[in-house]
């Protein structure tokens, strides 16, 4: 008797105009799981942001085309699913998933629903309760997918909670550590430390902050770090998709682009004054912070203005001038890089930019960046400062042409007319593509952004 099911192809759509090709991350069915309509298949990477693809059908999932790490072009047939009826298929369109928007959403929502992530720990918090003997299966996490952050611990040592369940946390500890196998492709690191300052973004476990800017205190779930053994000398970290992302980007920055870099110091001390002076204001009226960040954002896109060079990509034969001046602000985490985009940043005045940056900054945080949100930077702002940075050296955001950090004020003793004053100083440091851009330029480009930081005055207008 003839079967009446039929496999159907499920193609990787296209989340964004400009994608060609995803990262398969994890496989949410299994051949043989039943598949509902518009449920969440599986998790892909795209230029750093994760994004569920849903079923466009229902059925029973069949054969998985490509592995979780593949890289896998836009249209490939990624996987079948097994339908009770072919024109059940015809009906629902099998072109939809083309049409599926990047505000499906972040990865999260079913490690949120999965209970095994509340008991993988970031390093900090593993110090913290290896520090006061704490059981962490006992503490309530308020990260994502119910995970413990650093400040979880914190609140449940102040609560009384220090050595109260330590006998039985380190055999607990040991045995799950021993049941659980290495790695093989994991590299061994010596200690848990933050991610690089280069080309990092903002570290939200770095130290205190010198001056306001884009800076991360929720963090989406961090690798499982595996401990050899019964020692705890050294780690194991899965390298995951994401990071394996960051690492292939950051390998072809460097080894395409011919890095240039320079260094100017600015004296913000006037800035410093006109922030003091209409930040309170500016919070009762807009509900934002007024960042410092917001102010450099705008000298910098003033001077992209008069060297449009810089806003440019390297294209072989050619170099491409982009019109639209779209910065991207790269934003660490524990376990990744983003680079969300202000669009058309040149349109929009202080107040505005202000606005835009707690925007991207409150999506960050709750996990509702979209792909849109990542696409289209033409120059990347780093406020590497926020942890006290002076002076960085970053990797710049392939294919872009350069990177500005804004390193941390301090205040120094500074010779103006043969007198010495205390002023409010910052360095501001660039890496370059020297492919197409020289020192010349981009000594001139620096000393308008230099100009334009130190003409902001008392009555500098932020509307």
């Amino acid at each position: 008797m003839p079967s009446n099911k039929t496999l159907i192809d499920v193609h990787l759509p296209q989340l964004a105009e400009s994608l060609v090709s995803a990262t398969i991350g994890k496989w949410l069915k299994k051949p043989g799981d039943p598949v509902e309509q518009y449920e969440p298949i599986l998790e892909v990477i795209t230029d750093k942001v994760n994004a569920e693809i849903p079923s466009t059908l229902d059925g029973v999932m069949g054969e998985l085309l490509a592995e979780e790490g593949e890289e896998v072009q836009v249209g490939a047939v990624i996987c079948r699913i097994e339908t009770a009826n072919a024109d059940e298929v015809t009906a629902s369109g099998q072109d939809a998933p083309a049409a599926v928007s990047p505000e499906a959403g972040m990865i999260g929502t079913a490690e949120q629903l999965d209970e095994s992530q509340r008991s993988r720990y970031s390093p900090a918090v593993q110090t913290l309760a290896a520090q006061h003997g704490l059981d962490l299966r006992q503490i309530v996490g308020t990260g994502l997918g119910g995970r413990i952050t650093r400040k979880d611990v914190l609140a449940y040592i102040e609560q009384g909670g220090r050595g109260a369940v330590a006998a039985s946390a380190a055999p607990a500890a040991t045995s799950t550590a021993a049941a659980k196998p290495v790695q093989p492709q994991a590299a061994p690191i010596a200690t848990a430390a933050p991610q690089n300052a280069i080309s990092g973004g903002l570290n939200a476990a770095a130290g205190p902050v010198r001056h306001s800017g884009l800076h991360l205190t929720e963090n989406p779930p961090i690798p499982t770090i595996e401990v050899e053994g019964g020692d705890r000398s050294e780690y194991f970290i899965d390298v995951t998709p994401i990071r394996n992302t960051i690492a292939t980007r950051m390998r072809q920055s460097v080894s395409e682009i011919p890095h240039g870099w320079m260094m100017i110091e600015v004296d913000v001390t006037n800035l410093v004054q006109l922030r003091n002076k209409i930040k309170q204001e500016f919070m009762q009226k807009e509900g934002v912070n007024l960042t410092y960040l917001a102010f450099l954002l705008k000298a910098v896109v003033g001077a992209i203005k008069d060297y449009p060079i810089m806003n440019s990509v390297w294209a072989v034969d050619k170099i491409i001038v982009k019109r639209d001046i779209n910065i991207s602000l790269a934003v660490g985490t524990e376990d990744s890089v983003l680079t969300p985009v202000i669009k058309k940043a040149d349109q929009k005045n202080i107040a505005g930019l202000a606005r835009e940056i707690e925007e991207l900054a409150s999506k960050v945080r709750s996990g509702k960046l979209k792909l849109d949100d990542m696409q289209g930077g033409t120059f990347t702002v780093n406020n590497t400062g926020s942890f006290g940075s002076i002076l960085t050296q970053p990797i710049i955001n392939y294919p872009q042409a350069a990177i500005l950090t804004f390193e941390s004020i301090v205040k120094r003793p500074v010779v103006i007319n043969d007198m010495i004053a205390v002023r409010s100083m910052a360095n501001l440091c660039l890496s370059l593509d020297h492919r197409i851009l020289d020192g010349v330029i981009c000594g001139r480009f620096m000393q308008r952004v230099k100009e334009n930081m130190e003409s902001y005055n008392s009555e500098t207008q932020v509307y």
